[in-house]
């Protein structure tokens, strides 16, 4: 599947004054466009975008107008506040003052596959207010803005997350009941996904690509994968590459930087990070306690 980008966009990121700071552009990422930049004061009509959108306002108090003529709305919106715009729907909205914002931009496919593959109506929402679907937004700037191959396994499963948060907290009409499934991989699913982890550790995982191991889907896949393992995809295949690192520090004499790339990690300084957080320690500590 191609990369999602600008031209996937309803087209407020190529309004005049926009200053875009950086995007998810070049990524790779087939289901999620990403993007932070200062907004100006605009009005302006939008024509149904192929995404659904949701926008987070980093700064503020703004005040937003969004419809027309009987049907508009106005808000004064604070930072924090969040922008619903559901795919295929005309927008016309009226923004009272320069803004600092979060754009991410997502199919729906991922929305389907965060709802057991039902499709997901969702509502047109002016400054809601919902901390999880807000601190998943500022996770993914800090991913886009400090992006490292490695972690794209970690980027599907925030996309994963925001998917499911607006399917289940902003669906316009309130979504099927699920339908039950047994909990956990059988001991073959779990076996074919760490032999594809194993045989792939240094590049960049996708959890499609896992999930596909187990012949799940990848809402499936994540949820009776933690059933499993009590973690989640990143965090089970970041454990694999720090223990196989380890192993290389230990018993060989491979200089760091060449070890961190073939575990997995963008550089030296990314292994170096990673195992402090996880272990105490640093690659160098460990080598020379062998």
């Amino acid at each position: 599947m191609a990369e999602l980008g600008l031209t996937d966009t309803v087209g407020m990121l190529r309004l005049p004054g926009v200053r875009p700071r950086y995007s998810s552009a070049g990524f790779g990422w087939e289901h999620l466009y990403v993007s932070a930049q200062k907004e100006p004061a605009y009005r302006a009509r939008f024509e149904p975008a192929p995404t659904h959108l949701l926008i987070l306002h980093l700064s503020g108090p703004v005040t937003v107008c969004r419809g027309e003529g009987g049907a508009a709305r106005s808000r004064t919106v604070p930072a924090g506040g969040l922008f619903l715009q559901p795919l295929g729907r005309e927008l016309s909205v009226e923004l009272g003052g320069s803004l600092d914002t979060v754009h991410a931009y997502l199919t729906d496919q991922a929305l389907r596959e965060a709802n057991e593959g039902r499709p997901v109506e969702l509502s047109e929402e002016l400054g809601a207010t919902d901390p999880l679907a807000e601190q998943l937004m500022i996770a993914l700037d800090v991913v886009v803005r400090r992006w490292e191959p490695s972690a794209r396994t970690y980027v599907d499963h925030l996309t994963g997350m925001l998917a499911a948060q607006l399917a289940r907290r902003h669906a316009a009409r309130p979504a099927a009941g699920r339908v039950p499934v047994r909990s956990g991989l059988s001991a073959r699913q779990l076996t074919a996904v760490r032999d594809l982890i194993t045989a792939r550790l240094a590049d960049p995982l996708p959890i499609a690509d896992l999930a596909a191991a187990a012949s799940l889907s990848v809402s499936q896949f994540t949820r009776q994968f933690r059933a499993s393992t009590g973690q989640s995809p990143h965090q089970y295949v970041l454990g694999l590459r720090l223990d196989h690192a380890c192993r290389l520090l230990r018993t060989g004499s491979t200089p760091i930087r060449q070890v961190a790339i073939t575990c997995g990690f963008s550089h030296q300084e990314h292994l170096t990070r990673v195992m402090r957080a996880r272990l105490g320690t640093t690659p160098a500590v460990v080598r020379r306690e062998g």
